[in-house]
């Protein structure tokens, strides 16, 4: 190495200390101006009411500054691609959803970003079962009779749905029980429980907000839930286990994620103060009212779901030759 290269290396050594070392100062000085909270649905939507619950418990805590910005459009797939595209340094959190999450990564060929590729998952918020009813005036009493009636009746049968999330989940419980149904798309799963309500549908599977008001009001009959657990909003409802039909499990959850890059010490302090802000007693609360369980995996366990997510919901699409776009 000659005299001039050394005096180089030396110069850009000298150059690169500080950087490094104010790099630092910012990581240990976090937060130190507003973090903003991306979420890609409406206010007072499920998304937007979990974020500020949390988020509210979460300033209190630090005495940080969180701004929420509600960039709505494409099912969430618009937040999802803006935030993916910002600063990896923990001031970007996005509130993600199952269906702009793992199912959007499944299913969309063109999408600008990945679940897990774009992004590092810090905290599961909530998740939440999905509830397949029929209409009250029906004599279906059971998933079981559900099948056998669109066996006999494949002319009629239909279901609604309002998103990618809920035709997979009815794609499903066809590919496992052989019963056909044809989708009726709708803008919202509340327009698709009316739509059950009005007989224009067979059935929807949809999740519980809108669904549990029309069951308890004796609009709608619901049959099962999805997965292996009853909800407890609707205790004397079986699960699809417990039906005969433990791989109809779908689930959906929300939760907080930074940028792929964000520093390791910013992303451990994210994910230990929106962790204790989940744990409050008051946010657990909230969040139970909504009719959903608090809380879920963090870190990598949160990423290895999303990946399971994405395979499952990849795999359906494949089998009931959905296309999306």
């Amino acid at each position: 190495m000659t005299r001039i290269q050394s005096f180089l290396v030396c110069a850009l050594a000298t150059l690169l200390v500080p950087l490094a070392g104010d790099r630092a100062l910012a990581q240990a000085d976090f937060p130190n101006k507003p973090i903003h909270f991306i979420v890609g649905f409406a206010a007072g939507g499920g998304n937007d009411l979990f974020a500020r619950l949390v988020v509210q418990k979460f300033q209190e805590n630090t005495g940080a500054t969180a701004v929420i910005e509600n960039k709505v459009g494409a099912g969430g797939r618009i937040a999802a691609d803006y935030a993916a595209h910002q600063p990896a340094d923990g001031y970007t959190v996005l509130v993600g959803a199952t269906g702009q999450m793992s199912i959007a990564t499944a299913v969309f060929p063109n999408l600008g970003y990945h679940a897990t590729k774009s992004f590092i998952p810090l905290n599961m918020i909530a998740s939440f079962p999905l509830v397949l009813v029929v209409p009250a005036s029906s004599p279906i009493k059971s998933v079981k009779e559900l099948v056998a009636w669109a066996k006999a009746n494949p002319e009629k049968s239909n279901y609604g749905t309002s998103s990618p999330a809920f035709t997979i989940a009815s794609e499903l419980l066809k590919l496992k029980t052989g019963m056909p149904a044809v989708a009726i798309p709708y803008k919202s799963s509340n327009e698709s429980n009316l739509s059950v309500v009005a007989g224009q549908v067979l059935f929807t599977i949809s999740d519980g907000p809108p669904a549990m008001p029309l069951v308890l009001g004796g609009k709608t009959r619901a049959l099962a839930v999805t997965g292996s657990q009853r909800s407890p909003e609707l205790p004397e409802v079986p699960s699809m286990a417990e039906v005969g039909y433990p791989e109809v499990n779908t689930h959906l959850w929300s939760g907080f994620f930074v940028p792929t890059g964000t520093p390791a010490p910013v992303v451990d302090k994210l994910t230990k103060e929106l962790g204790r802000a989940l744990a409050d007693p008051g946010v657990q609360d909230g969040l139970k009212k909504m009719a959903v369980t608090p809380g879920g995996p963090t870190g990598d366990a949160f990423k290895k779901l999303i990946d399971a997510d994405i395979k499952t919901f990849a795999d359906v699409a494949a089998a009931a030759k959905l296309t999306f776009k």
